[in-house]
């Protein structure tokens, strides 16, 4: 079972310089992610985990936080200290911090 992270911790580890998985599809990356998140789309975490360091964090995020806690649970399966963020991506907005917009120049 994946372990969750809430919002206010989550935004403390991202300060930190935390490693921010987005598991959404690109175009839903693109029109809105996590300043510094690395796209990995839920399709692809199962064959792509072994990309991710298994010495630090992984914080893993979507939407809502539902695809974040199976991208969670297929990690931590094979490895990688992952955590789900609760609320995702748009309780993040909702919440008034930053959102970066465009392309995938920080997919993973």
């Amino acid at each position: 079972m994946a372990r969750e992270v809430a919002q206010e911790a989550f935004a403390a580890a991202w300060a930190d310089g935390a490693l921010v998985i987005d598991v959404r599809e690109a175009d839903e990356y693109a029109a809105g992610h996590v300043p510094g998140a690395r796209l990995m789309p839920l399709r692809t975490v199962p064959v792509r985990c072994g990309e991710l360091p298994a010495d630090r964090p992984v914080f893993v995020i979507c939407a809502s936080g539902d695809r974040s806690r199976t991208a969670a649970d297929w990690m931590t399966s094979r490895g990688v200290d992952a955590y789900s963020v609760a609320g995702g991506t748009g309780a993040w907005a909702r919440g008034g911090r930053p959102v970066a917009a465009g392309s995938h120049e920080h997919a993973a």
